[in-house]
């Protein structure tokens, strides 16, 4: 067995077990395994031992590599999970199964316009800022709820869930609470929250999905210009 299907199965095992130390059902839980910056020969071995959910931060980087691979895993899904801009939204919404990353309604438009134009309708997240970062993508939490309610009656966009990256400063388990009760009173299912190094915490608050890369790839040998953003 190769180093990243063992980390694979350890990191699935992890997975399973804090979802079951906190009452829920191991099947509640998606790990997507971030594979930005990952060359094919690393990923591979991850695809091969059954992991299908992979989460990319850049639209050009999924286009290279991932329509090759898929030709091979035709049941993969893909997350965009890092920061999209608004000229990219018809690549994304052709390439991409899940956008985790909306955040603003230029953006919003768009995505509502590659839907009707193309007919296929990616699953989305809205990126909260629970920190209140100035350098990081995401609705503030004061402002979140005009902006679904903006998304789903101007643009007629299905929201089916938030997604968070807690300041590397904060202990995150606050930021996750406070992501699961804005879910809550804006009848949101989907939580995308924590990485590899603080995943169990974020199941034991509800997350329907955890995004991990280090911890089944190993350390990124090419630093991503915004390292921190989307999974680790």
């Amino acid at each position: 067995m190769s180093d990243v299907a063992a980390r694979l199965l350890e990191t699935q095992g992890s997975v399973a077990r804090s979802a079951r130390d906190v009452g829920r059902e191991p099947s509640s839980v998606t790990l997507v395994a971030v594979s930005k910056t990952m060359p094919e020969a690393v990923m591979l071995p991850a695809l091969e031992a059954g992991q299908r959910v992979f989460g990319e931060n850049y639209v050009q980087e999924a286009k290279a590599k991932w329509p090759v691979l898929r030709e091979r895993f035709p049941d993969v899904e893909l997350h965009m999970i890092g920061p999209l801009q608004s000229n990219k939204a018809r690549e994304a919404v052709e390439l991409f199964d899940v956008i985790k990353s909306l955040d603003r309604e230029s953006l919003a438009k768009e995505l509502a316009r590659e839907i009707a134009r193309s007919g296929r309708a990616p699953r989305l997240f809205v990126q909260v800022n629970t920190g209140d970062e100035p350098q990081k993508g995401g609705v503030s939490p004061a402002e979140i709820d005009a902006f679904l309610d903006t998304c789903r009656v101007h643009h007629g966009l299905v929201i089916e869930g938030l997604m968070c990256i807690p300041p590397a400063q904060d202990q995150p388990s606050p930021h996750f609470a406070l992501l699961a009760k804005i879910a809550a009173r804006n009848g949101l299912s989907g939580l995308s929250m924590g990485m590899s190094a603080d995943y169990e915490a974020a199941i034991q608050l509800g997350a329907t999905h955890v995004r991990v890369g280090s911890a089944i790839f190993g350390a990124r040998s090419t630093p991503s210009p915004l390292a921190g953003e989307g999974g680790a």
